[in-house]
């Protein structure tokens, strides 16, 4: 009874048609283990045990023969982590008594197994497509084992077929529980005596043979995973190949494009090389599908292009993703890396130069983002992803080279797994990686380029035995004086709370809020800087539990230092709160004081008196105002502006020429806020002398203004006067301070910023003047050239 938020039941065999029975739920709605908020499918097994969709409360309950509390066993406040659910409305068990869930707010179904939870069908977004599902609301099996489903929005019924066929493939894809964890220190498995400097091609076979390219001899080193030294060295007439790829019966396809223009296969009958295909550029990415079809991912074309290896023309390339220029579009790539095609014959491309994964689906020409950059729902922050592999059920391993760690989706959102305490060459961290491979046992092998090695992250079988979970509980309240930081975007007024996190056993361990306001949480490894909020996170979600709570399920491991922050989704909103963390042991949980945010604020005007840039055509007028920063302590600061006209800041080091725009040039933002305003993050100098220029996206406009410069420490703000032989200051400042009083320990924040300032490379979206088009060519030029 969906309204009655109640289970009834009746026997057939009673006279009495009003005889009704409570099930399940008391007929208030709630999340309590006795109560049910709008529930939909339910499902009866011959023990009489009744499983229930809890919709509202995004879980699934069982209510055990005879008992009125439920025990949630997948999504919302389930003890051990299963799967995050969005309002399901279906539910049922096959004959080993795994359930089938219409997860009907995320669009899809899942299924449970031996490994956990995956997703089943619908797994990439809504749509009508054959293989997308839009607002499902029941499923059932037929004798065969298929799966219809009442696709509600799409006004149909769907039926997907049982995959009874096994295919042999030539790569690991293992099975991994939902608490999977990996030891964050690496094992050298190949030094730079062995791989050469800057390895690239790798790949592990099901046989856990090894084989990287030395690209400084050219040539195929192969060896045992067991073994210290190479069984074997095979020599051809390639030259710096970026990918291999070996298929089922030994054979080898070797990237020769960038010198030869062609791909390479080594025959294991005859140890000879062939020409397999001609192309006109390097292959960042080779793949060999179940119909052994070749892929080649293309960066300098930003095409993915595919050949049968079954036919006998060699230029016979058809184009399997990308335009060939170079964009951001669903059709386009940017510099495409690593790829990946799984036995649906789905292309998964790392798509470097937007900072995103790309899926495919067979035959379409249009990419879904599924990782990165425009997701239509937030996954992770990616830079230049480099490479990409599926696991068993279907999640995403990713090599974020330019973040320089590993990254891999889950039933949860994504985590980090290897490499998350910022780029070095220690064991647990990488720098610049460019591909990875699984073995039979689930480990990691990752191409760590700079660092010239093979490193190997150990799968840890034990992490997946959740039998014995302990409970620790914490509670605090949002006030007033806690210190506030931008959480996103530019609005500086969300209030949190920081607190370090003891971890005395590794494992894998959840948290979950509970509160009366919509919280929102960020795990932090080493440090937390309100400042530059994405350095150092390794997890964050918003409301995966229910009630806007967040739910981060996520490794920790003992001798690492973490920092939960705990702030809310909207600014301004202050209430108490709960953390619950359930894991292996118990957690040490203590707030932490942290460094009160100082803003100062500069009221001004633009008006037609003000200065403009020179205009060679005469046309219109870009009205300027140069505003001259010293601060009385180096760290980070966030420079913003409020206005009702579409601003554009530029940041300058000691002075400031408008001749010359780009001369002492730092930093420059148009849109980096909402409004149409700019923001500027910086590390500033004390001593140092800084200008900020503010003008304006279109010609012609005045109007009132306000910096803000948020940092650790007060800024002065003064306005120069710019002149070609001098500079005259006019004061018109207004800071305002706001502290926090100490709590306890206090955030190491030290090392978490730099004072080397490099120019910004992302060119901005506004109307440009002339001399603003001449700072975005300088812009984009030196893009293309790092």
């Amino acid at each position: 009874m969906h309204y009655q938020h109640q289970v009834l039941k009746t026997s057939l065999n009673d006279p009495m048609m009003d005889s009704n029975v409570v099930a399940a739920g008391t007929g208030i709605r709630g999340s309590a283990s006795n109560q049910l908020y709008g529930p939909h499918g339910i499902f009866v097994d011959v023990n009489l045990d009744l499983y229930v969709a809890d919709s509202y409360n995004d879980r699934v309950q069982l209510f055990q023969s005879g008992e009125l509390q439920g025990i949630t066993i997948a999504g919302s406040g389930s003890l051990i982590p299963t799967i995050t659910l969005y309002y399901p409305t279906g539910v049922i068990l096959d004959a080993d008594k795994y359930l089938f869930i219409v997860d009907s707010g995320n669009h899809r179904i899942v299924g449970s197994g031996a490994n956990g939870f995956r997703c089943l069908v619908g797994c990439h977004e809504m749509d009508s497509q054959p293989n997308q599902l839009s607002g499902p609301s029941s499923l059932s099996f037929d004798s065969y084992g298929n799966i219809f489903v009442s696709d509600q929005r799409n006004s149909r019924i769907q039926k997907f077929l049982l995959m009874k066929d096994s295919f042999d493939l030539s790569f690991n894809q293992p099975k991994f529980c939902p608490t999977a964890t990996w030891n964050s220190n690496g094992i050298t498995v190949a030094n730079q005596s062995i791989v050469g400097r800057h390895p690239n091609a790798f790949f592990v076979n099901t046989n856990n043979t090894i084989y990287v390219v030395n690209q400084e001899k050219n040539t195929i080193v192969v060896w045992e995973e067991d073994s210290n030294n190479p069984t074997k060295i095979i020599s051809g007439g390639f030259m710096q190949p970026l990918s291999l790829f070996e298929t089922t019966n030994g054979d080898i396809y070797i990237d020769d494009g960038d010198y030869n223009r062609r791909v390479q296969k080594w025959s294991a009958a005859t140890g000879t090389f062939v020409t397999v295909i001609n192309i006109n550029s390097s292959c960042a990415g080779l793949f060999v599908d179940i119909h052994d079809t070749l892929y080649c991912s293309m960066p300098d074309h930003h095409q993915v292009v595919k050949r049968s290896l079954i036919g006998s023309a060699m230029n016979s390339n058809v184009v399997a993703a990308g335009t060939g220029i170079y964009g951001s579009a669903s059709n386009l790539l940017g510099s495409p890396r690593g790829i990946f095609v799984d036995v649906n014959l789905d292309l998964y491309v790392a798509d470097c130069g937007n900072n995103r994964v790309q899926l495919f689906q067979s035959g379409e020409s249009n990419g879904i983002t599924i990782a990165g950059s425009t997701t239509l729902y937030p996954t992770i922050t990616l830079r230049c992803p480099s490479g990409i592999t599926l696991d068993a059920e279907k999640y995403l391993f990713i090599v974020d080279s330019g973040n320089h760690r590993i990254v891999s989706s889950g039933m949860n959102g994504f985590r980090c797994l290897a490499g998350c305490y910022g780029m070095g060459s220690q064991s647990s961290q990488l720098t610049s990686p460019s591909s990875l491979s699984f073995d039979r046992s689930g480990n990691i092998f990752v191409t760590d380029q700079t660092n010239h090695r093979i490193q190997k992250f150990q799968y840890l079988e034990e992490s997946c035995d959740m039998s014995s979970v302990v409970e620790t509980m914490y509670s605090s309240v949002l006030t007033s004086n806690h210190p506030i930081y931008p959480r996103t975007g530019c609005d500086i007024s969300y209030y949190y709370e920081a607190i370090e996190i003891q971890v005395y056993k590794s494992g894998h361990y959840s948290f979950n809020s509970m509160s009366n306001i919509n919280t929102y949480g960020y795990i932090y490894a080493k440090y937390f800087d309100p400042f530059s909020p994405s350095a150092y996170l390794i997890s964050a979600d918003d409301d995966s539990s229910s009630n806007s709570q967040f739910n981060i399920s996520i490794p920790l491991e003992i001798n690492t230092e973490y920092i939960l922050v705990v702030t809310t989704y909207n600014s301004n909103v202050t209430g108490s709160f709960s953390i619950r963390v359930s894991g292996p042991n118990r957690v040490g949980l203590e707030r932490l004081n942290s460094p009160p945010v100082i803003q100062s604020t500069y009221l001004s005007m633009l008006t037609e008196n003000s200065q403009h840039f020179p205009q060679p055509s005469g046309t219109g007028k870009y009205y300027y105002e140069s505003i001259q920063i010293n601060v009385n302590m180096s760290g980070l600061f966030i420079i913003s502006s409020k206005s009702r006209s579409d601003l554009l800041g530029s940041i300058y080091k000691n002075s400031f020429n408008p001749l010359n725009p780009t001369e002492n040039l730092l930093e420059v933002d148009d849109n980096g806020c909402s409004d149409n305003q700019f923001k500027l993050l910086i590390a500033l100098e004390v001593n140092t002398k800084y200008i900020l220029v503010v003008t304006t996206s279109q010609a012609n406009v005045t109007g009132t203004f306000s910096i803000i410069v948020s940092g650790p420490t007060k800024a002065v703000l003064e306005r120069t006067n710019i002149s070609s032989t001098s500079t005259s200051k006019s004061t018109s400042t207004m800071t305002t301070t706001k502290t926090v009083s100490s709590t306890s320990k206090s955030i190491s924040t030290a090392t978490a910023f730099t004072t080397t300032t490099k120019p910004s490379y992302a060119c901005m979206n506004y109307h440009p003047t002339w001399i603003l088009i001449m700072i975005c060519s300088i812009i984009n030029l030196m893009k293309k050239l790092i």
